[in-house]
């Protein structure tokens, strides 16, 4: 029943029909610059959207509550980041070096807003702190994921110069800005237009994952990535996942969180962002490697949802221990 749910996803069916697209149709040649252009003008509006939901005084609660916070940025930011570079290492020993980097991209960067927020509120956790909690980390990641990807060894089409820095500034930094300002005015028109808005979120995340497998299948997907590398790959990324929520879990339990905030600390620490990584890439590395780099991602994405329903279910129905600070991971149903 939750793969069901899971495989409903409009987020999940738009991923792969982008991903269906490149490898029938890839954006190559001529094609390849106007499908930039395309995903370049999404991604702008993406964050513009971004900068325009995000209440400044839900970041400014956000900041002030430190406790919760500040463990849950140097989890996802510091731990995570590290057992990336691990993971990293030990599949660049049997995986092409962009496949292996993917896993290192996918450690830094920030968790997924809209998931986190739905299986909190499954879960019965603290629903207005997994908000707040996730909108920072995705503020942050903006900033902080290139930084922390280069300085563990990264590293994006040979080197982030001038170039690529003001790439990011122009298309993730400044629309989100923008939205910030305009913000007052836009509420009743974001609120009026909820529905058709997350559209336009999933096209423009859509767009970027064309793009960059295009490239991989420009490069020769297929034929450089047998079935052990795939089988490889993805027994790496449910490591991952596994690490990503019991760690969570048990961070949470020694900072002796109450029930909910654990539940909003678990969905915010484990998940990864889509919606960052994968316009991200598209700006960070050349094409002929960013369709590579973020297959870790795109596994990761649809993994964390299969893996978050059941276990939001099993909290919302084991209340056990609320506020103990117990530190047991959480489990699934067989």
């Amino acid at each position: 029943m939750a793969l069901r749910t899971v495989l409903a996803d409009p987020m999940l069916r738009m991923l792969a029909g982008a991903v269906a697209l490149a490898a029938i149709v890839p954006a190559i040649g001529e094609g390849r610059a106007a499908a930039q252009a395309v995903a370049n003008a999404a991604i702008f509006i993406l964050f513009l959207l971004n900068g325009l939901r995000i209440a400044r005084s839900e970041i400014a609660m956000g900041v002030r509550n430190w406790r919760f916070l500040l463990p849950l940025v140097l989890w996802v930011f510091g731990a995570m980041s590290l057992g990336g570079l691990a993971l990293a290492t030990i599949g660049a020993q049997t995986l092409a070096p962009a496949v292996a980097l993917g896993f290192l991209y996918l450690g830094t960067l920030p968790s997924t807003v809209q998931s986190a927020t739905s299986y909190t509120s499954l879960a019965g956790g603290n629903i207005a702190l997994s908000v707040v909690g996730a909108a920072l980390l995705n503020i942050l990641g903006v900033f902080v994921t290139v930084p922390i990807f280069l300085a563990l060894g990264g590293s994006g089409s040979g080197a982030v110069g001038f170039e690529v820095i003001g790439k990011i500034m122009i298309l993730l930094v400044l629309p989100f800005a923008i939205g910030q300002l305009l913000q007052t005015h836009a509420k009743q028109f974001i609120g009026r237009h909820r529905q058709k808005i997350a559209w336009v979120d999933r096209f423009a995340i859509a767009a970027a994952v064309y793009v960059a497998f295009s490239g991989a299948v420009e490069q020769g997907i297929w034929q450089r990535l047998s079935g052990v590398d795939w089988l490889v790959i993805l027994l790496l990324v449910l490591v991952f996942l596994a690490i990503a929520n019991a760690g969570a879990w048990f961070a949470s339990g020694v900072l002796r969180l109450t029930r909910g905030d654990r539940i909003a600390f678990l969905f915010a620490g484990a998940q990864k962002s889509a919606a960052v990584g994968a316009p991200l890439a598209t700006i960070l590395f050349a094409p002929s490697d960013a369709g590579f780099i973020v297959i870790a991602l795109l596994l990761y994405h649809f993994a964390q949802l299969v893996v978050a329903a059941p276990i939001a279910s099993r909290l919302a129905v084991s209340p056990r221990h609320a506020d103990s600070g117990d530190c047991a991971a959480p489990t699934t149903r067989s």
